[in-house]
């Protein structure tokens, strides 16, 4: 099944050239994504939380506009750039995820905006089961 592009309805620019999400054989790819506004200015400077929580609301949208829900998601990939906002960003994350979790791993890195504190990659199947 060819790859179609998962672009929710309002999306801002992306820093490069790439969709917000892709679908193919039922499975949603969705790209890495920070707390950025429509301009790709970087929101909630400082606020681990409050990125984390822009982050899944992004992600949310994405798996939203393929036929989804966060249900659905089955792995992440977590980049933040200091361990210290380690247990804000799972404070957040655990309630996008109250039920079954996910797989996902977590790394500390730089990420692609100073101001940016965590990039999440996910991963979910919406179509078979």
């Amino acid at each position: 099944m060819p790859m179609k592009p998962v672009i929710p309805a309002g999306s801002g620019k992306t820093l490069a050239p790439y969709s917000p999400g892709a679908m193919a054989d039922g499975i949603v790819y969705v790209s890495g994504t920070l707390a950025l506004d429509k301009e790709t200015n970087v929101v909630h400077v400082g606020d681990a939380a409050k990125q984390t929580e822009f982050v899944l609301e992004q992600i949310k949208s994405v798996i939203e506009a393929a036929g989804g829900t966060m249900a659905d998601v089955t792995f992440n990939q977590i980049f933040l750039t200091d361990w210290a906002n380690y247990a804000a960003i799972n404070a957040v994350y655990a309630t996008y995820f109250p039920g079954d979790k996910p797989a996902r791993y977590c790394i500390q890195c730089g990420l692609v905006k100073k101001d940016a504190l965590v990039e999440i990659v996910t991963t979910a199947h919406v179509g078979r089961s």
